[in-house]
């Protein structure tokens, strides 16, 4: 099938662009497989809308910043850790994104948990879902550098608008004065209107230690744990048992 100038044309005021890559082979099918116009017409829309929604789900993976090769899919199943499988495999349906829930997930080094949170991310993303997922320590000096240069208020937006929001290694270390504050605007500002993962090497137990402030760190601790699924992986680090033997 040739295609005129005027047809690209036609199709790029459309916004219909990217029909031309696999016009001439549905052209060609079309006409071995003798489709109605009809038919014809609506095997190029389907295209375009697979085109469209696969073109979605990559950019909000690029904007989520999400590892695209963490995904359940690729999950070992089988890894010697101790988790509630069931419970994770229950996570996998992405209710709790529309119940507005969060998820802590805590364990020690290198057992899945941030390939868990990844793998959430994704699924998420696949589902139309708006994500964000980033360590906490680059969350805090997101917000810090915001301060000096007076975008505070639009970092943090950026913050609360995602459907869901990942913040990885939660407590490595005790928070400063304008980190406690920046985590209890975060908290505050998403409760009750979208769900929240944490991942963190410490037991919620431990995390109100690394709140100066022992107000504000309840307030914020109770929002998070309310409707929180508590996820706890136990086990040996995984990627030390894939480390090169010396």
């Amino acid at each position: 099938m040739g295609i005129t100038n005027e047809l690209k044309q036609t199709l790029k005021r459309l916004r219909l662009s990217g029909l031309l890559a696999t016009l001439p082979e549905r052209a060609a099918y079309a006409k071995g497989t003798k489709l109605s116009y009809t038919e014809f017409l609506e095997l190029l829309l389907n295209d375009e809308i697979q085109r469209r929604q696969d073109t979605a789900v990559e950019r909000r993976l690029k904007s989520a910043a999400v590892d695209i090769d963490q995904t359940f899919e690729r999950f070992d199943w089988d890894a010697e850790v101790t988790v509630d499988r069931e419970k994770l495999r229950d996570l996998l349906s992405l209710e709790f994104i529309g119940r507005k829930e969060n998820i802590l997930i805590c364990g020690p080094v290198g057992v899945g948990k941030t390939f868990i949170a990844n793998a959430l991310a994704h699924s998420a993303c696949r589902r139309g879902h708006n994500v964000l997922m980033l360590r906490a320590s680059a969350m805090f000096k997101r917000l810090l550098q915001s301060r000096a240069d007076n975008s505070y208020e639009r970092e943090l937006i950026k913050l609360i608008s995602p459907d869901l929001l990942i913040i990885d290694d939660f407590g490595l270390q005790r928070l400063t004065g304008d980190q406690s504050g920046d985590f209890y605007e975060v908290v505050v500002e998403r409760y009750g209107k979208a769900s929240t993962v944490i991942t963190s090497n410490r037991d919620l137990q431990e995390w109100m230690a690394l709140f100066d402030d022992q107000i504000m760190a309840n307030s914020a601790l109770d929002r998070i744990a309310h409707n929180a699924h508590q996820l706890i992986i136990e086990g040996e680090s995984y990627r030390r048992k894939k480390a090169p033997k010396r």
